[in-house]
């Protein structure tokens, strides 16, 4: 029996799809009609495609993207339960953001009636003083990225997150923290972070204060003050939920054998016209480091100098790669509460 066809109005109407709907998702080869007249270039739908058409309106109303309703519709039942899953914990990690980020416009709209109260943390000064040495090479000192141009903290329930990022990578590091006052944040300017870290080499506990605009540290007898960058650093929290494909464990001497057995190569900064070494990082499905770059299931570019400052002097680490255009992770086993991100280079 010959399947009945369905006009693109008649599918749109019968599925919930707009018709401009179902042309880009055409387009972009989604879900394709049954045929197309050759003539007039009319889309017919069949009726057999009706499930799916529906199924795509539901998918579209809770903000699936595209790759994803694409393996919802073509995967196996498992890949499109797996992928349903990460998309709702995508969600619910969105609606956590928008709490948090709702609390602090309170906080803010509270300061115009009354002051805001001082936050004080009590930190132990050798592990505050790790976790600025770990994302300190992140901070840029270029005042041309006030945004950006220092090190951020971020203060909640017993611990202290401290964030750097130049826009090309992006380091993370937590230490534990005692916490009197409301939650705080605050962007440190990076010579205020520098001084602040040259008062711990000798001390066993560290006391910030932010009160306002103000940030105070005092160890081992002594003080500084000054005042904290007036910008809005980046959600950094969404940045740092990846779901990698690939998990390449290695040694620091794995790693620099690897970099000095690739082939240079080079890239233009586009934003001042620096060149800078690159590096071909590849994975096979295994997740084992290929011998040869054409048995690789995934080529990833990034920046060698930056690769390098990441890995810093850690024997161990793990490299998260989650595809070509996807950010690189670097993971310590030995300091959980730290890692770092790079940003891939295209071609």
């Amino acid at each position: 029996m010959e399947s009945t066809m369905r006009s693109i109005g008649e599918t749109a109407r019968a599925s919930g799809l707009g018709v401009s709907a179902l042309r880009f998702y055409d387009g972009a080869g989604v879900f394709v009609p049954a045929a197309v007249d050759p003539r007039t270039g009319y889309r017919w739908y069949a009726e057999e495609q009706l499930p799916d058409a529906r199924l795509l309106a539901r998918l579209r109303r809770v903000g699936l993207p595209l790759a994803g309703i694409t393996r919802v519709l073509t995967g196996s039942p498992a890949e499109a339960r797996a992928e349903l899953d990460a998309h709702l914990r995508r969600l619910e990690d969105g609606l956590s953001d928008a709490r948090r980020e709702l609390s602090t416009i309170r906080s803010l709209l509270d300061t115009r009636e009354f002051p805001m109260p001082q936050t004080r943390l009590t930190v132990p000064a050798a592990q505050l003083a790790a976790a600025l040495d770990a994302v300190r090479f992140a901070a840029p000192a270029d005042s041309s990225l006030p945004a950006v141009s220092g090190i951020f903290l971020d203060a909640e329930d017993g611990v202290l997150h401290l964030v750097a990022t130049d826009r090309y990578r992006l380091a993370v590091a937590d230490c534990p923290a005692s916490l009197d006052g409301p939650a705080v944040s605050a962007l440190l300017p990076t010579a205020l972070a520098d001084a602040a870290r040259a008062l711990l080499a000798d001390a066993e506990e560290a006391e910030l204060v932010l009160d306002g605009a103000h940030f105070t540290v005092r160890a081992a007898g002594r003080e500084l003050s000054g005042e904290r960058a007036d910008h809005d650093f980046p959600d950094y929290r969404r940045l740092v939920r990846l779901e990698p494909t690939h998990r390449l464990s290695l040694t620091a001497d794995q790693l620099h054998a690897m970099l000095a057995a690739a082939a240079p190569d080079t890239a233009t900064r586009s934003a001042d016209g620096v060149d800078f070494p690159v590096t071909v990082l590849t994975a096979t499905a295994d997740d084992a480091l290929p011998g040869a770059a054409p048995a690789a299931d995934l080529l990833v570019r990034v920046n060698r100098d930056f690769l390098l400052q990441a890995a810093g002097t850690a024997d161990q680490l793990v490299l998260e790669l989650g595809g070509p255009i996807g950010p690189l992770a670097i993971r310590f086993p030995s300091r959980a509460d730290t890692f770092s991100l790079l940003m891939p280079i295209a071609r």
